[in-house]
């Protein structure tokens, strides 16, 4: 069973129909909505502040959550999927997100929603991402804006799929 340990007074919340893989850890102030998942090896460590995540959010294998003391907090929107081994640090994720694997995401970011942030980026305090754009590189420049049809039904696609490969865990 997943780690699921109260720090601090905080107790870990989460809704309906999540699914937690035996070696994920989630401390502290953590707040998820419905069909959520947190993957293989995954970190969300509300230890230091507030992290909350919305519905149907898949946090991949080795993704680590964080935040800073009293300073910065992590706010995902819905139908949001963070790949394996992605680093969030105290950043805001609106909804219809992709955020690429092995990318980092630090301190008052704010990805708009129906965007794609490349695999081993690295978004930067303070950087403010288009809605409907792609972002990517080091530091993570943007590199176009996207059909946001077509990029809404792709992230809908993962986070959906997600959901049936829990479904497979149960």
């Amino acid at each position: 069973m997943a780690l699921i340990l109260p720090l601090r007074g905080f107790e870990p919340k989460y809704g309906k129909g999540c699914f937690f893989a035996e070696n994920a850890s989630i401390i502290g102030d953590v707040i998820m909505g419905d069909n959520c998942s947190v993957w293989f090896q995954a970190v969300i460590r509300g230890d230091v502040n507030s992290i909350r995540l919305g519905n149907k959010v898949n946090i991949q294998d080795g993704a680590i959550l964080h935040t800073t003391y009293k300073k910065s907090v992590i706010e995902m929107g819905n139908n949001v999927s963070i790949g394996h081994n992605v680093i969030i640090h105290g950043a805001t994720i609106e909804d219809n997100v992709l955020v690429g694997m092995g990318a980092i995401i630090m301190d008052f970011a704010r990805i708009g929603e129906n965007s794609i942030i490349a695999a081993g980026s690295v978004v930067l305090e303070n950087t403010i991402v288009e809605p409907g754009s792609i972002y990517g590189g080091v530091p993570a420049k943007k590199i176009k804006f996207v059909n946001e049809r077509q990029t809404k039904e792709m992230i809908e696609r993962i986070a959906n799929n997600y959901l049936m490969y829990s479904d497979w865990y149960r």
